[in-house]
């Protein structure tokens, strides 16, 4: 039973009702709590890694392409600025990246820190991989590596009580932000 403290005797509250709570919705988050388009079997049917290459950077939200990976937006962010850098390869574990792949994975995840450093005053960051479903992959049949600009203080009320995320800017518009910080080669 949901109801606000009071010293009046408790009262049943229905669907609807008004109660002491402030609530947020997010049914644009139903999408990745149902699965949708997350791959389903080792090929590379519906998987998102592997279509947002053919997109504009714009619609794709992609920030940087390499020869191996690129760098794009996380759809659904912890922080704003909560990117991924991707192999356009579609594979599952970090031990199935050749020479190439590694060497860009790094040298893009440099990039993306400074560009989020310099976009975003980003005082620290969350980085890493989590290898297979029960290690807390998304999509797990395709490899990708989370950078996450953290700032003090940043953790604050809403996803500890909430759990929920208030983000304070479009992903296009951090996308335009971040990429625009971005270094040269």
């Amino acid at each position: 039973m949901l109801g606000r403290m009071t010293s009046e005797p408790e009262q049943q509250i229905g669907v609807g009702s008004p109660d002491a709570f402030q609530r947020l919705w997010t049914p644009h988050r139903m999408a990745y709590i149902q699965g949708e388009n997350k791959p389903t079997g080792p090929g590379q049917d519906g998987c998102p890694f592997c279509t947002i290459p053919a997109k504009s950077d714009e619609d794709g939200l992609v920030l940087a392409r390499g020869e191996q990976v690129y760098a794009v937006l996380n759809l659904y962010p912890y922080t704003g600025g909560h990117l991924m850098v991707v192999p356009y390869r579609h594979l599952a574990d970090y031990t199935e990246l050749n020479e190439a792949e590694t060497a860009e994975l790094g040298l893009l995840t440099k990039r993306a820190m400074a560009a989020l450093r310099a976009a975003s005053g980003a005082q620290g960051f969350n980085i890493g991989m989590n290898q297979g479903t029960v290690a807390g992959a998304g999509i797990a049949a395709h490899l990708h590596q989370h950078v996450v600009p953290r700032w003090g203080g940043d953790t604050n009320f809403m996803p500890v009580v909430g759990h929920t995320r208030v983000l304070p800017q479009l992903l296009a518009d951090t996308r335009a932000m971040i990429a625009a910080a971005w270094p040269a080669d």
